[in-house]
C-alpha cells in the first residue's frame, strides 16, 4: 500500500493524542515512512526532569531502528499550532544523522501543512567525520 502524505499526517495527528506532556501541555506526534512503506510513529513524553523528556521525532526513529528500519524517505510532525511546528535542533541533528537528508512534512490539527528538507532546517549538521 502506497503511503500518501495524507496518511502519514493522519497517523502523526493520531498519535499526538497519546503524547504525555503535563508540563508543557505541547502535544506532538509524528509518523516516520520507511523507504519499505512502513510507518513508525511516536509522540513526546516529558518527565518532571526535563532533560529526560523524548520528543516525538525521536520517539518515532528510535522504534524504527529497533525494528531493523535503516532507510526512510519522510516524516509527519504535528503540533496544535496555528502553523506547523519544526523539529527542535536535537530532533534534527538525530534525524539527520539517522535518516539523512528526508522530506519533513510540518502539519497542523487543521489544514496547514509545509513540505521543507531536513537539510533547510538544520543547513551545517554535526557529521561523524569531525570527531
Amino acid at each position: 500500500m502506497e503511503v500518501t502524505a495524507t496518511r502519514l499526517i493522519d497517523q502523526a495527528r493520531q498519535v499526538r493524542q497519546r503524547a504525555h506532556a503535563p508540563y508543557s501541555r505541547f502535544f506532538v506526534g509524528s509518523a516516520l515512512e520507511a523507504d519499505e512503506g512502513r510507518i513508525f510513529t511516536g509522540c513526546n513524553v516529558e518527565n518532571a526532569s526535563y532533560g529526560l523528556t523524548v520528543c516525538a521525532e525521536r520517539a518515532a526513529v528510535f522504534k524504527a531502528i529497533s525494528e531493523g528500519c535503516r532507510e526512510f524517505t519522510r516524516i509527519a510532525i504535528v503540533t496544535g499550532t496555528e502553523v506547523g511546528t519544526p523539529p527542535c535542533g536535537a530532533c534534527c541533528q538525530v534525524l539527520w544523522e539517522l535518516c539523512g537528508n528526508l522530506e519533513v512534512i510540518l502539519a497542523n490539527m487543521d489544514t496547514w501543512i509545509e513540505t521543507v528538507q531536513l537539510a533547510d532546517l538544520l543547513p551545517r549538521p554535526f557529521h561523524a567525520s569531525f570527531s
